[in-house]
């Protein structure tokens, strides 16, 4: 069945025959910003049962339902990849969460550093980002986005089997290869825009379950450095050969 154009997130079942009811905001764009209506058909996904075409049956202004009538295409979860990072500005930290959604990680986790610019973070409105971003990219998941929380607490909670790849400024020179890296679960760390302080460094450098990396020869700015350093692991240990 062919994939429909306008795609929505819906946390609802989906299957054969299925209704789906619409929440106002979904149908307010639906039916009075795309001016569709009743037979047009739209893309559903919930992040556990693929992508679903159905078809419009009932548009009202603020409801409407919508009936599956195949699916599209098959559920494909991201590699167990997490992304934590320190927000920056408002825009720039939104630009880090549709990155990381498009670029295939399966959890988001905000956290505080000493140098951390941004006193904290809209859930809502960062969990708002992951949702649309994976509306656009095809996906069929959105990644959780956390509560913001201190790195030291985070450490101090930490499940050592899931290693954690410690992008350091401080390495500036050659990218390093990581296809020597094992596999498993994994986490990228990214710091803020002052960096990590020399307290955090000494610490993350002390962890067994910490490989620290350069990301190459220049001083990256934060959402960069996420978009470098998802790129190399995916390419070396993720879903992208």
């Amino acid at each position: 069945m062919q994939r429909a154009k306008i795609r929505l997130y819906v946390d609802h079942p989906l299957g054969q025959g299925q209704d789906v009811p619409l929440d106002p905001g979904q149908a307010h764009y639906l039916f009075g910003v795309m001016r569709e209506g009743q037979g047009t058909h739209v893309a559903l996904f919930n992040g556990r049962d693929g992508e679903w075409t159905a078809e419009v049956v009932e548009a009202a202004k603020k409801r409407g339902t919508l009936r599956c009538l195949g699916q599209a295409a098959p559920q494909l979860d991201p590699p167990d990849l997490w992304l934590i990072f320190a927000p920056i500005k408002k825009e720039r930290t939104d630009f880090i969460v549709e990155k990381a959604t498009e670029l295939g990680c399966a959890k988001i986790l905000p956290v505080q550093t000493a140098f951390t610019n941004s006193g904290r973070i809209k859930r809502d409105r960062a969990q708002a980002h992951a949702l649309e971003a994976g509306e656009q990219c095809l996906g069929t998941f959105v990644p959780p986005v956390e509560e913001m929380q201190p790195l030291t607490k985070l450490l101090e909670g930490w499940d050592p089997s899931r290693r954690i790849l410690f992008c350091d400024e401080a390495l500036a020179g050659p990218a390093q290869v990581l296809a020597q890296l094992p596999p498993g679960p994994w986490a990228i760390l990214i710091g803020p825009e002052g960096g990590f302080s020399a307290g955090e460094r000494d610490r993350l450098r002390g962890l067994d379950y910490v490989t620290a990396i350069s990301l190459g020869p220049r001083i990256l700015r934060a959402d960069t450095a996420v978009c470098a350093a998802i790129t190399l692991w995916q390419a070396a240990l993720g879903d992208w050969g």
